[in-house]
């Protein structure tokens, strides 16, 4: 059994005992991992830790040819993989056991990635006359990677890679040619997300695993609840801001919503917050995290590889979307608060901001320095390194965060433990992205949608927006966009050519990333439900409901790329920003039913069309929305209702 957890002690008072372990086992597959004690538990630690300082050596150090570097990172995520997942997830409650048989695999399927290593050279010149051995030894490679994948991502990706690979064969390519493609090439299980995963992800995975041992994430919890804690509504705006904040560094929405929704959907109950709306708040937030630059759940750096943008220019570009993002979750917490007279926490148990960021603050530092690194040239693993430094200075300062050797090595096991899902995803997402370059299919998908829309930009947009939810259920974040942008990106260039390349990726990314949250398969929304005990499918309708500016803004991105600062002047940034705001203010009170009083049907429909209205970007939709907003204001504030007695802020 894994070690009941109890949800850290921060300033927002008791919370009942929630089992962290259990409910990231159910509902986060690479959480899954087997238990190990004693002498075993410190070989696989010591093994862990030997990886991660092999990846410092590797992007600091070494000056292998690239096809080294990743093939000899896949084989050790292969072999680290068969030794702590197990093929089925009941048996990972064994302690201290490993068959036989998973070590073999390990072994081999390290073996034939090393083979790679060593033959490397002669394989290249080969080209696709590659012996009947190398192809034994790369069928098996892919397979077991894909057995890997299996075991620690899920299924969800494995049956879209697999459709690939079949319309690779119905094509008429020869299993030696795929085989040579997936395997043997930068084009396939080594291609570009490897590349991008065995560099900069690995190294801020690292960073994250770091930072949680400096307890940055009660910090991030105390903050916002000095802020927000005594606002109406006062938990649930505290799970949506320090949401947002761990979203800087999380590369997980479950990860995120199980780890700061221990703390805060307990106190959003006892507050009196429904339990299924409580749960859907910390999901929808935490969701919310992977879009929140700089690292966007390590997303960015692949967006900056596949779309050839500098890095520093798609964090910035991702700024005002996300504030977005959150300020329309933020706003109907508030109303919803305001309907059902929820307040805030007591004084007493509200910290002091001035007084925690002077004794805590620095805990800050790490994320300060990364930005800055990047932001003045460094690349992005120099920076990640020194924003590590910084990480292990500042946990010097107070006796409660300091790291000690133990700390140290921990840090090093669970960066090298939380690398080895994304690698696995990161691998399959390679082998799609081959079967699109060899086959060509991404092509055919925009001509199919092309018909279906009727060459309507709207339609298509939708078709699309509908191809990458389903392509993202169950999906983790970086593979979720690397496959979006393999498929679905190419569409919308080809459907609407105008659409600048970054505004198309962010489209399909955000997309992607909504899938944890949007039922049937809705993981974060899932997990958030086991915490609160509440229905998990209601939570994920609510948790839907809560983040409906993430199924807008992506269409901004089209429709208005200057939202992403591309080529944006000062006034048109003020211009959207207000209007943007001003739109999301209004659907979050035409959906909640609620402004100053309870909104008449009539009132809900006419706000959520300004809403939209002030969203799309025109100046006569604008001035429309607003006069529509006005008068709905005007109803609200002005003219009493006489069905509802307004509640107090």
């Amino acid at each position: 059994m894994s070690e009941v957890k109890k949800a850290p002690k921060t300033s927002m008072g008791e919370t009942t005992q929630i089992d962290v372990d259990e409910i990231m086992a159910e509902y986060d597959r690479e959480s899954n991992t087997r238990r190990f004690t004693g002498v075993p538990r410190v070989v696989v630690r010591y093994m862990l830790a030997a990886f991660s300082l092999y990846i410092f050596y590797m992007n600091l150090i070494s000056v292998w040819p690239e096809q080294i570097r990743r093939a000899s990172f896949v084989g050790l995520i292969v072999f680290m993989a068969f030794t702590l997942y197990p093929a089925k997830k009941r048996s990972a409650k064994r302690q201290n056991f490993v068959p036989w048989y998973d070590f073999l695999l390990g072994i081999i399927g390290a073996g034939c990635y090393f083979y790679y290593v060593v033959n490397f050279a002669d394989l290249a010149q080969k080209a696709t006359r590659i012996t009947d051995l190398d192809m034994l030894i790369g069928t098996v490679g892919v397979l077991l990677t894909a057995e890997v994948c299996r075991r620690v991502v899920g299924i969800p990706i494995l049956v879209v890679a697999g459709a690939f690979i079949s319309y690779a064969f119905y094509a008429g390519y020869s299993l030696k040619r795929i085989i040579y493609t997936l395997f043997y090439t930068l084009d396939g299980v080594i291609g570009t997300p490897i590349g991008v995963c065995s560099t900069f992800i690995v190294l801020f995975i690292i960073l994250g695993s770091f930072l949680e041992k400096t307890n940055i994430g009660t910090f991030f919890i105390d903050i916002a609840n000095s802020i927000a804690g005594r606002a109406t509504g006062g938990p649930a705006k505290v799970a949506v801001i320090s949401s947002a904040l761990e979203g800087m560094y999380s590369g997980s929405s479950v990860a995120n919503t199980v780890g700061s929704g221990s703390v805060t959907i307990p106190v959003m109950k006892k507050t009196g917050y429904d339990k299924d709306f409580a749960a859907a708040v910390e999901a929808a937030a935490s969701t919310g995290g992977q879009i929140m630059p700089p690292i966007m759940g390590a997303a960015a750096f692949l967006m900056a590889e596949m779309t050839g943008v500098p890095y520093s220019m798609i964090a910035v570009s991702a700024i005002f979307p996300a504030f977005l993002y959150f300020a329309g979750i933020f706003m109907m917490v508030h109303f919803e608060a305001k309907k059902t007279g929820l307040r805030g926490l007591p004084k007493e148990s509200i910290p002091n901001f001035f007084k925690l960021f002077l004794t805590k603050g620095y805990l800050f530092l790490p994320i300060v320095v990364l930005i800055i690194t990047m932001s003045i040239g460094y690349t992005p693993s120099r920076a990640a390194c020194l924003a590590i430094l910084t990480a292990i200075i500042v946990s010097m300062f107070r006796e409660d965060t300091r790291l000690t050797s133990k700390g140290f090595i921990q840090s090093l096991e669970n960066g090298a433990k939380n690398t080895i899902s994304v690698a696995a995803a990161c691998s399959i997402a390679g082998i799609i992205v081959g079967v699109v370059s060899l086959t060509g299919i991404g092509l055919k998908l925009a001509d199919g949608l092309l018909v279906l829309s009727g060459g309507i930009d709207i339609i298509a947009l939708f078709l699309t927006m509908i191809a990458c939810l389903i392509l993202g259920m169950g999906v983790p974040t970086t593979a979720n966009y690397v496959i979006m942008a393999t498929i679905t990106a190419p569409i919308i260039l080809k459907l609407i050519p105008e659409t600048p390349v970054l505004a198309a990726h962010f489209f399909v990314f955000y997309f992607g990333v909504v899938a944890d949250i949007t039922p049937p398969v809705a993981l974060a929304a899932y997990a958030g439900a086991a915490i609160s005990g509440g229905n998990p499918l209601r939570t994920g309708v609510i948790a839907t409901k809560l983040a409906i500016a993430a199924f807008i803004i992506p269409y901004m991105f089209v429709l208005n790329p200057s939202m992403l600062l591309v080529n944006a002047s000062f006034g048109q940034i003020m211009q959207f920003s207000i209007t943007s705001l001003v739109g999301m203010f209004a659907i979050s009170t035409g959906l909640e039913g609620f402004m100053h009083t309870k909104m008449p049907l009539g009132q809900r429909i006419l706000a959520v069309i300004a809403g939209l209205m002030m969203i799309d970007p025109g100046v006569v939709s604008d001035l429309i929305g607003m006069v529509i907003i006005g008068v709905i204001v005007f109803l609200q504030y002005v003219v009493k209702a006489k069905e509802f007695k307004p509640v107090e802020a």
